[in-house]
């Protein structure tokens, strides 16, 4: 039976549906806005695979060509590899997912989003996570949703929700809201600068309408009245969470509070032999995997001890304490911007490339929005930043993801194409990694821009703030905040908000939860200890580089720009490119031209550029009466010569204006390929350029016999 509901989110309207498609799925629901529709299922195994000892959840999102009535490219002519776009997205609907299901809850789940329309205008996104919980609360599985995804963005000053692509581009913010009814689960987005207490107000509009998603949501799920499973969850038994007490109980809080990550690792892990020697030898039966959650409980009972009842970190930091900040930028030679920051042992190594516009990203996908973009932002987490050996390579999906993140907090205070005409790029190279790499990559990156000269508009930086609660059954008994997490905290943390920002305003944040939600005022207090972090950290940066270089290294690019005749793009271009290519050959330059008349030249080389820049204006220039110009003899005729006076322009110097003496023949005057000076003294009702030597030799002669001052 097909059932639907839907929900008014701003001036568009979700609709919901299911029981016409993928009807042997636990749990299969179509999502609509306008005509952009997504179809979203659910699957979980019965049976949970042995040895398993994680929850393994998988969230896939797909974009389809034929959504848009398109074929889609390569040899062929079938979808590829997913998409940053479908990467980011599949990992939004995974994170506010993942807390709702049962702790011990680890059969093998996943969720597949296929977009099926797309009408260029709404942002599928927020289907596909609105969609995916509403396939779990339709299905048997266990799931404690729903949520509600709403996109906000703020133009004029006025909130929007669900705002088309058109609107975007003229919003000042874009923040992806999730939420419970009564609590928010997951944000993520970028803004322009924006006052906290203008993000906060953000978040309550957004609460409003996520929360219509949620009753639409459990309408739906009455309507279909599936009741949920029950299957037995994998949870430790007490008995062996009394050995792992006795046995380091007393111990575990010394191990885990020693000043190194690596010092911590080699205790933690010689207490955790221990444990499971003693389990095994009165539980010879136990798992591998129940051996490790009771060690893991083990370290979080002793963690939520010293945080909540003494007030003390792994680390000795106090609750609201930075660790130390260094940092350094100009290191590597060849580099075009370079920086490493670090806080305690998280440590990122920025470098800075600057390229002409022609390098920017042309981005995939079928869903409208920005087609390109010239800043990029590449993080890479190789495995000996953590010490560990591992698969290096293609990125994976948490390195795309880190890296969208620094991108965009950067990304408002790149300066415009019109003020700095160049694509620029920033790798983030992880040499250590303790906690928050993607706030280190925001603030070295924002370093290794200044040093490669970039005027941006601010310095950026982030920082993590992370979560520490108690409970009484489903009440909060007692929380703390911590700032700047380390690795072990957002382990056995409840939460890791990111923020990102300059001294106006913030630009970049990421919430991400192990909880099933936190309240507001929970959030407010995160986002203004960020804000105080924040400032600290400015002031940091502000003594490494306390603005952008003046000079560009003497390895990036130059640029010059001209402009030209609309109408004398295509003779610069020439048939097939043929004359601009003949200008790169010759001078080396690279050379871009806008639809506007605007031409970039690109080069290192300023002899090259110089004799571009000749090329160009002497091409698209038209020669005007009066004006004296060097011109090469291109052919002889009795009646005189012709003269090429600008590339592609030639008149005729007729013989009687070649001296100020009568001339029998031209070559008495002039040879061919001979270099001369002439003036333009006319044009013929034809057209034709009237050109004279005498009256150029005339006028040079007289400047130079001029008194000088």
């Amino acid at each position: 039976m097909i059932h639907s509901a839907q929900s008014q989110v701003g001036s568009t309207t979700i609709q919901f549906q299911t029981g016409k498609l993928a009807k042997l799925a636990d749990g299969a629901v179509t999502v609509q806005c306008g005509e952009s529709i997504v179809m979203v299922s659910a699957v979980s195994a019965t049976k949970i695979k042995e040895g398993q000892d994680f929850f393994p959840l998988t969230v896939d999102y797909r974009e389809k060509a034929a959504a848009v009535g398109k074929f889609p490219g390569g040899y062929f002519r079938r979808e590829g590899r997913p998409s940053e776009k479908e990467i980011l997205t599949a990992r939004m609907t995974d994170r506010p997912l993942r807390p709702l299901f049962p702790k011990g809850y680890l059969y093998d789940t996943q969720i597949i989003s296929i977009l099926l329309s797309a009408d260029g205008e709404n942002d599928p996104d927020m289907l596909s996570i609105n969609g995916a919980s509403a396939a779990l609360m339709v299905s048997d599985i266990p799931f404690a949703g729903p949520v509600g995804a709403v996109r906000v963005g703020r133009v004029h000053g006025e909130f929007i929700a669900n705002p088309t692509h058109s609107q975007r581009a003229e919003s000042d913010m874009d923040l992806v809201y999730v939420g419970t009814r009564d609590e928010v689960i997951m944000i993520e987005g970028e803004a322009n600068e924006i006052p906290e207490a203008d993000f906060i107000k953000a978040l309550e509009f957004a609460h409003v309408h996520a929360r219509a998603l949620v009753d639409a949501q459990i309408q739906l799920a009455a309507a279909v009245n599936k009741p949920k499973r029950e299957v037995p969850l994998m949870l430790v038994r007490d008995d062996l969470l009394e050995i792992a007490y006795a046995v380091a109980g007393d111990r575990i809080e010394s191990a885990i509070y020693l000043p190194s990550k690596v010092a911590r690792g080699k205790a933690v892990d010689a207490l955790k032999n221990e444990v499971a020697l003693a389990v095994k030898a009165k539980f010879p039966e136990a798992t591998g995997f129940e051996v490790s959650q009771a060690f893991d409980y083990l370290q979080k009972k002793a963690f939520r001890i010293s945080i909540l009842d003494k007030s003390v970190r792994c680390d000795g930091r106090k609750l609201n304490e930075l660790r130390k900040l260094s940092g350094e930028t100009g290191l590597l030679p060849r580099s075009h911007g370079s920086a490493l920051f670090a806080r305690g042992e998280t440590q990122a190594l920025a470098l800075a490339t600057l390229a002409t516009t022609g390098e920017a990203q042309d981005l995939d996908g079928y869903t409208g929005g920005v087609t390109s973009k010239r800043f990029i932002l590449h993080y890479n987490f190789p495995p000996f930043s953590v010490g560990e050996t591992g698969r290096t390579g293609s990125p994976g999906r948490r390195e795309i993801g880190h890296g969208a993140l620094a991108e965009r907090s950067l990304a408002p205070v790149i300066p415009s194409e019109a003020d700095f005409p160049y694509a620029i790029r920033v790798s983030s190279e992880i040499m250590e990694s303790n906690g928050s790499t993607s706030m280190a990559s925001v603030c070295g990156g924002c370093l290794a821009l200044m040093d490669a000269g970039v005027p941006i508009k601010s310095p950026v930086a982030g920082i993590s703030v992370g979560l520490v609660t108690e409970f009484e059954g489903s009440l909060l008994k007692r929380y703390s905040l911590l700032s700047d997490i380390i690795g072990s905290e957002d382990h056995f943390g409840d939460m890791d908000f990111k923020i990102c920002g300059t001294n106006e305003g913030i630009t970049g944040f990421q919430l991400d939860l192990k909880l099933a939600g936190v309240s507001h005022q929970i959030m407010c207090e995160g986002i203004h200890e960020a804000k105080r972090l924040r400032t600290q950290i400015l002031e940091f940066m502000n003594g490494v580089l306390a603005a952008p270089r003046s000079d560009l290294s003497k390895y990036a690019p130059r640029i010059e720009t001209i402009k030209i005749p609309v109408d004398k793009i295509g003779q610069l271009i020439g048939p097939g490119g043929k004359n601009i290519k003949s200008i790169v050959a010759e001078t080396g330059c690279e050379i871009n031209i806008d639809d506007d008349g605007t031409v970039h030249i690109y080069s290192n080389n300023p002899e090259g550029m110089a004799r571009a820049r000749q090329i160009i204006s002497g091409m698209t220039a038209e020669i005007e009466i009066g004006q004296i110009y060097q011109g090469r003899v291109v052919s002889i005729k009795d009646f005189g010569a012709f003269v090429e006076v600008l590339p592609g322009k030639d008149g005729l110097c007729h013989i009687s204006e070649l001296a100020e003496s009568r001339v029998n023949k031209t070559e008495d005057v002039v040879k061919v390929g001979e270099v001369i000076w002439v003036k333009c003294i006319g044009v013929d009702d034809k057209g034709r350029i009237k050109l004279s030597r005498k009256a150029a030799m005339r006028e040079r002669d007289q400047a130079a016999s001029a008194p000088t001052a």
